[in-house]
This record gives structure tokens, sequence and C-alpha cells, in this order.
């Protein structure tokens, strides 16, 4: 059976980072992996310096292509449609050592993500069971709670800066969660780019709604020549503050052994 973790936060908090080294970590360590990138942004695989054809390797470049054949009838009478749609899903898997990546994408429409979200969960259900692990990188904000694209996650991440803005809004996103009354198991927050100590403020906040602070990592100077330079960042040194804090977070929601660590 597998284990999902999905994680969520702020644009600008490093969700994406921390996403791409926790797939390449646990792809490493107890393969095979899924990594799912549900931000119609699209640049997980950027981070896991994988190749990405929006009209091949997304689930909303493909549906838009299902679209096209129906309205030019190019489909032969009586093709189950659902089923062209996932083999071509399937077949559009970006493949890697001991993992695979899927990407939401684009919407058929400006503004409206329900139909290609319905469709991540469908393509979820049937893929998750090949995998050890389904690491999701979602989108920006709380959307993605609201549509329950989240639904059935064993570990839920919510990654802040060190901003009272940033983890006022994660604070919002796991009482969205009990709101809704989504199956998540472990929900932990994690504390991304902090320099120094957390202020009185924060830990006051913290405390107030339940919500456990996981880890805190440091600000990492390895990432601007990355970043800049268009590298993934699967190439930062094994020491980097960041890859230490992904470790740490893999060790200590028990995805990993302890021995990882040192």
């Amino acid at each position: 059976m597998s284990i999902t973790i999905a994680v969520a936060g702020k644009g600008g908090t490093g969700k994406t980072a921390i996403s791409a080294l926790l797939a390449a970590l646990l792809a490493k360590e107890s393969p095979p992996v899924l990594a799912v990138d549900g931000d119609p942004a699209t640049n997980l695989h950027q981070a896991l310096g994988l190749p990405l054809d929006d009209e091949t390797n997304t689930i909303g470049g493909i549906r838009e292509l299902m679209e096209e054949k129906i309205t030019q009838a190019e489909f032969a009478l009586g093709t189950d449609k659902q089923a062209w749609l996932d083999a071509k899903i399937f077949e559009g898997l970006v493949e890697s050592a001991g993992l695979d990546f899927l990407a939401m994408g684009r919407s058929e429409s400006q503004g409206c993500y329900c139909a290609v979200n319905h469709m991540l969960r469908h393509i979820l259900d049937k893929l998750a069971g090949n995998y050890q692990y389904v690491v999701i990188d979602n989108e920006a904000g709380m959307e993605h709670i609201s549509r329950q694209t989240t639904r059935d996650v064993d570990v839920l991440l919510i990654i802040s800066d060190p901003t009272i803005r940033s983890i006022t809004a994660a604070v919002r996103t796991r009482k969205l969660i009990d709101d809704l009354r989504t199956n998540v198991g472990q929900v932990h927050l994690v504390i991304n780019r902090l320099a120094g100590n957390i202020t009185p403020q924060m830990s006051e906040l913290i405390a107030g709604t339940g919500l456990n602070l996981l880890v805190t990592i440091p600000e990492d100077p390895n990432m601007a020549p990355l970043e800049t330079g268009g590298r993934p960042l699967t190439e930062l040194p094994p020491d980097s503050p960041l890859r230490r804090g992904v470790v740490d977070i893999a060790t200590k929601t028990g995805l990993l052994a302890e021995k990882l660590r040192t």
C-alpha cells in the first residue's frame, strides 16, 4: 500500500523545492516514487531536472487533445474515451531512475481547474498502488484543500516562511482541513528559510492552534546559484541546509529510518 505525502503552502515558501528533494530522497532510499505536480504553474519537473511537454506529459494538455479529437470527430464509433484518456496519461508519465513524474498542467479554460483536478484524483486512484510513495506538490493557497485534491493523504506538510502572514495562512489551511473533515493523517508545519530563531509572536501563534511544528530549515545559500542557472535542485550538496531539513522531515514523520539523519 502506497504512502501519500502532500506538500502545501503559500507561493514562495519553498514548497516545490521541498517536494522535489523529498521525492528524490524517497526514490533513492525506497523506490518507486511518483512525484505529482498539482500546481498549474508546473515547475516541479524543473526542480527535479526532468523534461516536460505540455501537450503529452500533462493531464490538462492530454484532455485538450481529447477535446480536439472529439470536435473533429476523429474517434471511431464506440471508442471508450475514458479508457483512451487514461492510457494517454499513463503513456505520458515522465520516467527516471526510481521516480516517475505526473503533472496536472493547465485547465481547459482560464480560471477553471475543476475538471483537471477531478481527473488528477481519478488517475492517482489508479496509479498509487504501483508506488511506495506518492509526493504531491499542491498549488499555492488553499484551493487544493477546498476542492479536496488532498483527501486520503497520509502526511500533509504545510510549508511556511518565517513571517506572521505565512504562518497565519498555514493555520487557516489546518482549520480548513478540520472543517471539511478531509481524510488526512499526520499534519505538520515546516518553517523554511529561517534566519535565526522563531520569534515569540510566531511561537505563540503556532502554540495556540495545536499545529505541530515539525522542522525549521535555515536559509540555504546554495539555492541561488542553481535557480539563477536553471539547474535542478537535486544538485544541492548533501550537507546543504535544505537537503538536511528534508532528511529531517523524512525521519521525523517515519517515512525513512532514523539512520539517515547522520
